[in-house]
């Protein structure tokens, strides 16, 4: 087991390729934990006899965990051992996982999707661990290759359970995510270095310091709603997909429903070159181009909404979007404090999630009574405002 601090110098330790794709697959495997349910929605439903609404709630309350994660529980990154708590959390998301895959009513699968979501941050506690061992010259670019491996992890996940819960059942997809969570957790114990903390703030202290942080830095207010809007239209997409493909006219499986992740996947392979022009250039532009992006995508799926070529086109160019959109956010407030990394990333992704959240109980709302096409319009607006949020001008906010 190693033993190597990181102290007053994190960049001085670095990153080898082995533990970069550690860093990238823990990510990935943490994160697709939240969305394996989202393919399985349409025989979820069946298997329980729940309304569309009912079964919404399922992806709502993983979304609505890991945002309330994110803010009790990300903010210790900063005052514990990343290490240890990256350990203890793989432990707790091993056992939610295996609780839901033995869920024997909706009501037991939907505690247990909150309790995922909580301990899937742990995902949330690698990239600022990447941030800190990475050197800052290339600080975006090893952040970018660990978000990618978040990002495959997230659009992979759809098409691996919608595999596996047609050809197994919905309970083996858990089953083999909890084998998933327990083999990183034996990798991170042997081989990721421990962490000195960079605060002695007490536990209450830490979470007042989310507000503190919040009211110096405009940059990171803007960072967190501009991502939380686009993350309204992502997740309305996303967890509304696997129950308007199951009903007519296309009657999907959720194998041929899952595989929409490959067009998203395709996407997120953008991040790295997003934190690359990042570096360069400046974040700024990435970040106004990924909500364009995301905006034309969804106006025009709203133009034809029964054209199954655009609904893969356009998750190819909006998960584009909202990939650069969220390594652009996050090379602009790692930049702010190097000692509070783990809570500015912790503000950043709680706007992120609290947009998830509500754009998975929204689309559900609008799918039921707008249809498919009222969820496009509701993401492309979603755009627009991420857009008007990173147009504002710097000097009226205030620094």
């Amino acid at each position: 087991m190693s033993s190597t601090a990181i102290t007053h110098d994190p960049s001085a330790a670095g990153l080898s390729a082995g533990l970069m794709l550690l860093l990238a697959t823990g990510a990935g495997l943490a994160a697709a934990t939240l969305y394996y349910s989202q393919p399985m929605l349409g025989i979820l439903g069946t298997q329980f006899q729940a309304t569309p609404g009912d079964i919404g709630l399922v992806p709502t309350l993983t979304q609505l965990g890991y945002a309330l994660g994110i803010w009790l529980l990300a903010p210790l990154g900063d005052r514990y051992d990343r290490r240890r708590i990256i350990l203890c959390k793989g432990a707790a998301l091993t056992l939610a996982l295996l609780a839901a895959a033995s869920a024997p009513t909706l009501a037991v699968l939907m505690l247990a999707s909150l309790a995922i979501g909580l301990s899937a941050t742990l995902a949330q506690d690698i990239v600022p661990a990447t941030a800190a061992l990475a050197q800052s010259a290339h600080r975006g670019k090893m952040v970018g290759m660990v978000m990618t491996g978040l990002l495959l992890g997230i659009l992979l996940s759809r098409v691996v359970s919608g595999f596996v819960a047609e050809q197994f059942g919905w309970r083996s997809m858990f089953v083999a995510a909890a084998i998933s969570i327990a083999l990183l957790n034996v990798a991170v114990w042997f081989r990721l270095p421990r962490f000195v903390p960079s605060t002695q703030l007490s536990y209450g202290a830490l979470l007042g310091s989310l507000w503190t942080l919040l009211r110096r830095y405009s940059a990171l207010r803007r960072a967190a709603l501009a991502q939380g809007l686009m993350s309204v239209g992502f997740s309305a997409f996303w967890s509304t997909l696997a129950v308007m493909l199951h009903a007519a006219p296309f009657h999907m499986g959720s194998s041929a429903i899952g595989a929409f992740g490959l067009a998203g996947a395709a996407g997120a392979l953008a991040a790295p070159l997003a934190g690359r022009m990042a570096d360069r250039k400046g974040p700024e532009q990435v970040t106004r181009l990924g909500a364009v992006l995301l905006t034309m995508a969804f106006v025009a799926m709203a133009c034809g909404p029964d054209q199954l070529w655009l609904l893969v086109v356009g998750a190819v160019v909006f998960d584009l979007g909202t990939q650069a959109t969220l390594v652009a956010h996050q090379a602009i407030i790692y930049s702010l404090d190097s000692q509070a990394r783990s809570r500015l990333n912790a503000v950043l992704f709680v706007g992120m999630f609290t947009g998830m959240s509500s754009g998975a109980y929204l689309g559900s709302l609008v799918l039921a009574r707008f249809g498919w096409q009222g969820v496009c319009v509701l993401a492309a607006l979603s755009g627009v405002a991420a857009l008007l949020v990173r147009m504002w001008p710097t000097r009226l906010q205030g620094k």
